[in-house]
């Protein structure tokens, strides 16, 4: 059961009404108490704190407060998560999920969360790969979820070629009002279109535009913070070093980011997309080999082609290995093709093969949505949910074509589904910012990144182990051929096999350091820093936050 913590009556006193809540509250906070915490004084002493709030003037969130014992908190809880996997009743549950419609309630949250000794996971879109928005994965102590669904809000100022985006907000969203005011404005952000931005912004945020454009945290030009105090920052009084952190450094790290300031990027009335399939019989080895050497070099920057790589069973029960060559090309197809049979004659590009459309339809077609209304980028459901694991790696030299035809064996061997990867090609503009523009690392000297993904539909332990265990046999073999000294990995693709901080943050800097380096390379250093000034108590944690050294 879950009841909404509704507004006193008016006939009630504050008192009065506040001890009817906790009378409430107590039953499941002493059956949930563990590890040592006692859930009813750390929970009662939270309402307490956000009543306090209120009461001195804030707006109400007292309809914005869900518990387990309330019918809507389950709905609330489960809206936004992805994967399935942490979608269980052994998936620890937080206290209380916090909603705020307004920036003061999220520093109400912030405060009263840090005042009860709770801790404080903050959530966006609910993509995050190992579920570390939402739940510790160590420790049972007590938790809140600050949910940021309701701080959505978007004001684009296409004189300015500006936009000010609030966390919540997701990236089908803020192309849909980019769209609203112009067709020649863009913003090179993610593909899945219900990824929230307060994650994706964090972490780096990666699309089909980055070859021209870079990343989502390369052209953000603001933003609003809370810190451990509750006290909001802007660019200015958060200082440079801070602002540099936020834009590529991890989420639930250095504070609450309620809204960001980006720059967006001009972009023609007409871009060009394709996908086209290819078999063995029709030398996909040979067409991803070639790939490798031009994609990230030798095409132009408004060129985007990335490479899936996967497997079907026929009708017939055989097995078919295929390739997907899909692409971006920020112009008319007359020119993709002229491009194409420059310098990649060997795919064979028809113009039958190309569509013509919007860059803000193009957003749909890379989510198998072409055609549908564009209204279809509010939806903040996704209907992509499902049990999964990611894993990522950098290539700096081109896999030689042997080892690629043993990636296919290895794909036979699996079950349909098992496996699957996507090669981002890199380049351009990636190229040309240094990596230590901000946090995010990866950029001159990395042809592409390769996306991991193994994802099944039913909840299995036998097949969890089964295809989790492919998949890290898989990364144990790519080893040679991948980034070295560190073996690098994207930020976003949070990938615990790395490394976790012990007790959900108390960890040592050396520790900390080896899942760190591999996402941040030689800024986990300046990363370190910035936390320690900035949140020298470790409250903004989770079992892959930046440690302050204070902690060790």
């Amino acid at each position: 059961m879950a009841i909404i913590l509704k507004a006193p009556p008016s006939s009630r006193s504050p008192l009065s009404s506040l001890v009817i809540i906790l009378f409430i509250c107590l039953p499941y906070f002493a059956s949930s108490a563990s590890s040592g915490y006692n859930d009813s004084h750390h929970g009662g002493n939270f309402l307490r704190c956000l009543y306090r709030q209120k009461q001195t003037g804030g707006p109400s969130i007292s309809k914005l407060v869900y518990a387990p014992y309330n019918s809507t908190y389950s709905s609330v809880l489960d809206l936004s998560i992805q994967n399935l996997r942490f979608l269980t009743p052994e998936t620890p549950k937080p206290l209380f999920i916090v909603t705020p419609v307004a920036v003061s309630q999220a520093q109400a949250a912030v405060r009263c969360s840090r005042k009860s000794g709770l801790q404080l996971r903050i959530r966006s879109g609910g993509h995050d790969f190992e579920g570390l928005s939402y739940q510790p994965i160590s420790g049972n102590r007590p938790f809140v979820i600050l949910d940021m669904l309701n701080l959505r809000r978007i004001t684009v100022d296409v004189e300015s070629a500006t936009a000010w985006v609030e966390s919540g907000a997701t990236a089908g969203e803020l192309y849909y009002r980019i769209a609203e005011k112009s067709n020649t404005l863009g913003f090179p952000n993610a593909a899945f279109l219900t990824v929230g931005v307060g994650g994706l912004f964090s972490g780096g945020g990666y699309g089909m535009m980055m070859r021209k454009y870079g990343l989502a945290a390369d052209n953000i030009i603001d933003a609003q913070i809370i810190d451990s105090d509750g006290k909001l920052h802007d660019r200015k009084s958060m200082g440079e070093d801070l602002f540099w952190a936020i834009r590529g450094g991890g989420g639930n790290t250095f504070g609450v980011v309620v809204s960001w300031r980006i720059r967006l990027v001009p972009v023609p009335e007409t871009v060009t997309v394709f996908t086209v399939l290819r078999t063995l019989e029709q030398n996909n080895t040979g067409l991803i080999h070639k790939w490798q050497y031009i994609a990230a070099d030798h095409l132009p920057d408004e060129l985007y082609m990335r490479v899936l790589m996967g497997s079907y069973n026929e009708a017939g029960g055989n097995r078919t290995l295929m390739s997907w060559f899909q692409a971006l090309y920020l112009g008319r197809a007359d020119d993709l093709l002229r491009t194409a049979a420059t310098s990649f004659p060997e795919l064979g590009l028809a113009r039958e093969d190309c569509t013509e459309m919007s860059w803000v339809n193009s957003s749909l077609y890379f989510v198998r949505m072409a055609g549908q209304p564009l209204e279809t980028l509010l939806n903040r459901s996704s209907n992509q949910k499902n049990y999964f694991k990611y894993k990522s790696d950098y290539v700096k030299e081109p896999i030689p074509g042997s080892t690629l035809e043993e990636m296919w064996r290895w794909m036979l061997r699996a079950d349909q589904g098992e496996l699957l990867l996507i090669f981002h090609p890199y380049g351009g503009r990636m190229s040309e910012i240094s990596e230590s523009a901000i946090p995010f690392p990866h950029r001159a000297g990395n042809l592409y990144k390769i996306e991991y993904i193994t994802a099944w539909n039913n909840r299995s332990a036998e097949v969890e182990a089964r295809r989790i265990g492919l998949m890290r046999r898989f990364y144990r073999f790519m080893a040679p051929y991948v980034s070295k000294s560190p073996r690098l990995a994207y930020a976003n693709y949070r990938d615990l096999d790395l490394g976790t901080n012990k007790k959900s943050g108390n960890t040592s800097y050396h520790g900390a350091s080896v899942w760190g380096r591999k996402y941040f390379n030689r800024n986990f250093d300046r990363l370190v820093k910035v936390k320690t000034a900035a949140d020298p108590g470790n409250f903004f944690r989770n079992e892959q936050s930046i440690p302050p050294l204070t902690s060790w």
